[in-house]
Parts: C-alpha cells; structure tokens; sequence
C-alpha cells in the first residue's frame, strides 16, 4: 500500500542515488509506470541509461515518457493499456518487439489495494476486483512478453508484490498478492533452463505523492476510515523501523534485482518494509 503525503522531485528529476550506464543496451518493460514505485523505477532507469518502454492505462505515462526521453543514453517509449485483460499484455509485448526490437527486462508493477475492511464485509463483485487489479496484470504480461526473453536466451523478470500477505483489512489484496509470489517461485523453475531470471520485491508501506488517478473510493465514512487507519497502524507496528518507507528506497531493489548484479538472485522474494517479513 502506499501513503499519500507531499514528496519533493518531479518527473525528470535526478535520483539522488544512482549508477550510470548499469542498464545501458537493455531494454527494459516497467508497467504501472505513471504514478508511485512505478514511476520511481521509470525515473531511476532513465538515469541509469536503459531503453524503456513504459506502460500504464493512463494517458499520463506519455508524459512521463517525454520527461525521462532527454535524461539518459537510452530511448523512451510509453504506450496504453488495460493489463487486467490478455489483450492488453498483447498491446504490451507487440510495442516491446515494435519499438525496442524486443525486451531483456519486465518489471511488473500493477496492482494495489482498492477497498480497506474487514473479510467479512467484502462483496463477491469487490474480491473480484481486488483480484483482477493486483494478480492478472502481472501474469497476463509476463505470459505475452516472456516469448520475448525466451528468444533472447536470457532475461529478467520483477514482480512487485507487498508485505500485505500478512496484513489487516486487505485479505483479496493479500490473495493476490500471494499469486504474485506464487508466479516468482513457479515460474523461477520452469525460466531458468533459458536463462531467464524471476524475482520480486514486497513494499511495505510507502510515502508517495497524492494519485492523480485513485485506485478506489475514498473512505465513505467514519468506520471506513477506521478500518483504514488500521492498515497503517498494523503497516507501522510491524516495522523494525517504526516507519513508512519512500519510493526511492523501494526503487533500488527494484532495480537491483533486475541488473546483471543480481545475476545469480532467482526465486526470491525480498522484503522492502523496513524489518517486516510480510
């Protein structure tokens, strides 16, 4: 999950951690890549002079791409889509092949928690939802673009998943979101006879900007709030570091995990909460 809270930087603006040219020739899918850790990651690999091809269903991601197109060695391309459907996985692989000759690297970032209550007071039609936003973007992309690696004969594959498998008021999320590591530990097996590396990473609560485009409905009334106000409490307690973290500190092992660095990492699933294990 992510807090809502003022940050400094913009789009475009330098990392204040970074290392050139450790993506340099690769090219490199981030979706969700308008907003939040995504946009982090975009921002990061910019710098570090990857060629990307950033995706999300907002038409904002256009312009992040035109801000990142000047900061490093490396081509921008943005394009839009629903990942939530096969077809728009399809959209994704197709602009990957069309406008990067290919992919070394996809970075799945989609999801997020729509409603914050108690089990019992989810619809069927919500658990639904919470279900299709936070588990099939990444196994729908990583299914049409994983031809891509294969036929390269090496690639990275980074999942982001959350630490909210082990959390309060979030249990559609938290199934999900199990799928996602079930997708790292399954898939790390079958991809590794083609050199092909799967990972992820699991946030913990992270500050980020307002959303210009909300994942859900805000809190309605006073018991939702409530409930909500649980998440972070919980998100809080169960840190060694009794705080929230930003979205550089969750954009480095991103990045991390998907440069040649972590050459021997496949499998794993690494928290990012500050000591919690999710």
């Amino acid at each position: 999950m992510s807090g809502h809270v003022p940050v400094g930087g913009g789009v475009g603006a330098r990392p204040d951690i970074f290392t050139p040219q450790r993506f340099l020739a690769k090219r490199v899918v981030v979706t969700g890549a308008a907003q939040g850790i995504g946009y982090a990651v975009a921002q990061r690999l910019a710098f570090e002079d990857a060629s990307l091809l950033l995706v999300d269903r907002s038409e904002l991601v256009h312009e992040v791409a035109a801000e990142l197109a000047s900061v490093g060695q490396g081509s921008v391309f943005s394009v839009t889509a629903d990942l939530e459907q096969f077809s728009g996985a399809e959209i994704v692989a197709d602009a990957a092949l069309d406008k990067l000759g290919g992919a070394d690297t996809l970075i799945n970032n989609v999801g997020g928690t729509i409603w914050a209550k108690p089990f019992e007071h989810y619809s069927p039609d919500e658990i639904a939802k919470e279900v299709q936003r936070s588990l099939f973007p990444t196994l729908w992309v990583t299914r049409a673009v994983l031809p891509l690696l294969i036929a390269n004969g090496s690639g990275t594959i980074v999942n982001v998943s959350s630490c909210a498998t082990r959390g309060v008021n979030r249990v559609p999320y938290a199934a999900a979101k199990g799928g996602v590591n079930g997708i790292v530990s399954a898939l790390a097996k079958e991809a590794a006879p083609h050199n092909i590396r799967v990972v992820a990473t699991a946030p913990g609560g992270t500050l980020a900007p307002e959303r210009k485009i909300q994942r859900g409905p805000a809190p309605a009334d006073e018991q939702q709030k409530e409930w909500y106000q649980q998440i972070v409490d919980q998100t809080i307690d169960s840190t060694e570091m009794g705080r929230y973290g930003t979205l550089a500190e969750q954009a480095a092992p991103i990045c991390f995990l998907a440069s040649d660095e972590a050459s021997y990492i496949t499998g794993s699933v690494l928290p990012v909460a500050g000591g919690d294990q999710g």
